[in-house]
């Protein structure tokens, strides 16, 4: 089972209707939400560790997880709203403008948690726990999910993909603390080139930021470069690259956190998602994982919004 802990939201997506006037379509989403349905999709058993509002919205946000077959179990529902966030595309990129005060996601504490001891297993069970997006920013739910990787890291996978959103960004030194306290305890950390140069500056080479990004920690490091590929860093030195098949790119929206939906699913298959197995884990069996990811991705970006394929479209 993998946990993905983090925000579920609504996309309000501009559409141009025939009379030329621009007007906003709900759709579901959040960095989170979108890669737990596309591991739900690709057949791999996954929950949604989430606040999740009783309104209209937090509806259809659940039975969306419920189509996609992700286990809602984990669900922290409240009468708090859902959090709204409209999108903005230039050439096919996203841009979003956050509406969260006060939110259902936001509001999430260390004390609405759900006990997982019954997951933790051992170091060769493959549990995982997966975090980041926007629901790391804020208190107090930057602080629940924080603890709640700290507190599982000994027994389970701990991966993090923290997709930065600069403009939502509120207490800087204090976002930078919540990531820091997650990757000192990741097993899988995946940045795209924009994030690792936020992380840790611009002003070094790609495997410098990488070595300052991990710091003492042995975590697999995955650079993901937009239409240049990506690239993973092995604790042992070496390095994979795969590059992206030639798609129509229709837009980014949810591109990376379909990836990551790809990588985990495919080491599921392979059997490494495991504190152990990672540790193992060879250069032709993580490029082999990256190739799927780049599948998985090129798939959903080759179609409008977040939409990741289903097994049987691979």
């Amino acid at each position: 089972m993998i946990i993905c802990c983090g925000e579920a939201l609504i996309d309000m997506v501009p559409v141009l209707s025939e009379s030329g006037q621009t007007s906003f379509t709900p759709l579901v989403g959040g960095a989170i939400f979108n890669t737990a349905i596309g591991l739900g999709r690709l057949g791999t058993q996954v929950g949604m560790l989430s606040g999740v509002s009783n309104d209209l919205f937090g509806q259809q946000l659940q039975q969306a997880l419920v189509d996609s077959k992700v286990d809602t179990s984990y669900l922290i529902r409240s009468n708090s709203p859902t959090t709204l966030a409209f999108v903005t595309l230039n050439e096919g990129h996203a841009s979003y403008t956050f509406y969260d005060e006060n939110s259902a996601g936001r509001s999430v504490e260390c004390a609405d948690l759900p006990n997982l001891s019954n997951l933790k297993g051992n170091s060769n069970s493959s549990n995982s726990l997966y975090f980041g997006g926007i629901s790391l920013i804020n208190e107090p739910a930057a602080d629940a999910y924080c603890a709640l990787a700290q507190r599982y890291a000994a027994d389970m996978v701990v991966v993090l993909d923290p997709n930065i959103r600069t403009n939502f960004i509120s207490n800087e030194q204090s976002y930078r603390q919540c990531l820091q306290n997650i990757i000192d305890v990741a097993d899988i950390i995946k940045v795209s080139d924009e994030d690792l140069d936020w992380l840790v500056g611009s002003t070094h080479n790609e495997q410098q930021q990488v070595a300052l990004l991990r710091g003492t920690n042995k975590a697999i490091v995955v650079v993901t470069k937009g239409g240049n590929g990506a690239t993973a860093y092995l604790s042992t030195g070496k390095t994979v690259h795969q590059d992206v098949p030639k798609v129509c790119v229709v837009d980014t929206v949810g591109a990376g956190d379909t990836f990551n939906a790809g990588l985990l699913a495919k080491l599921v298959d392979l059997e490494l998602l495991s504190k152990t197995a990672l540790v193992h884990i060879s250069p032709a069996e993580l490029l082999q994982s990256l190739a799927y990811a780049t599948q998985v991705a090129g798939i959903n970006v080759s179609r409008q919004g977040a939409n990741p394929p289903w097994l049987s479209e691979l």
